[in-house]
């Protein structure tokens, strides 16, 4: 099924944004929560990392070196140890869970204690324009945005992480404030 048009530049965008950040966390142990079919993110970071790996429903499974992927659905329970990630990272996943308190605190007990968690999430001023790009211009993937639970803006994201045992670090809005950027680690 051929992808719609403008959802490869913005899957892009993202990766973009994070790589920076993945950079300083040298030879660390990744998860990419939601790593999509093609796990773009891991393949990107592979030089960077110690071990990747990419959960997703949508995954085939396979290992290839140093990344690893799962077919998993976003469950109540993940299947890793405690502790046992120094970075994860969620890019556009955020706004399609029913029930994000349960992922995120699945997600702090399996961040190693200085670990972070890095997303990107849509901002509340998103959602017209997506709906416009989805359902007129038929340029990204309306299925997508039907999923969509949520729209976040920088108070509603920190506190869904203070109810999880976590606190932003680092936020910025960007692609014209559409889309937050986080950076977020465990609470003392």
């Amino acid at each position: 099924m051929k992808e719609p048009l403008l959802e490869p530049v913005l899957r892009k965008l993202r990766i973009r944004r994070v790589l920076p950040t993945l950079r300083r966390y040298p030879d660390c142990c990744l998860l990419d929560v939601g790593c999509g079919r093609n796990h773009l993110l891991l393949d990107s970071v592979a030089p960077f990392v110690a071990r990747g790996v990419g959960i997703d429903y949508k995954v085939p499974e396979m290992e290839f070196g140093k990344i690893k992927t799962i077919r998993l659905m976003l469950a109540d329970v993940l299947p890793f140890p405690a502790e046992s990630f120094d970075v994860v990272t969620m890019l556009a996943v955020l706004e399609h869970l029913a029930a994000p308190v349960v992922l995120l605190k699945e997600i702090q007990r399996i961040l190693k204690k200085e670990g972070r968690l890095v997303l990107t999430v849509p901002g509340k001023a998103a959602r017209p324009v997506l709906e416009f790009l989805a359902y007129r211009l038929k340029i990204i993937s309306a299925g997508e945005i039907r999923e969509h639970k949520k729209y976040y803006d920088r108070a509603e994201l920190e506190e869904l992480f203070s109810q999880c045992g976590m606190v932003i670090e680092r936020h910025e809005y960007f692609q014209f404030g559409m889309n937050n950027f986080c950076i977020v680690k465990k609470m003392p």
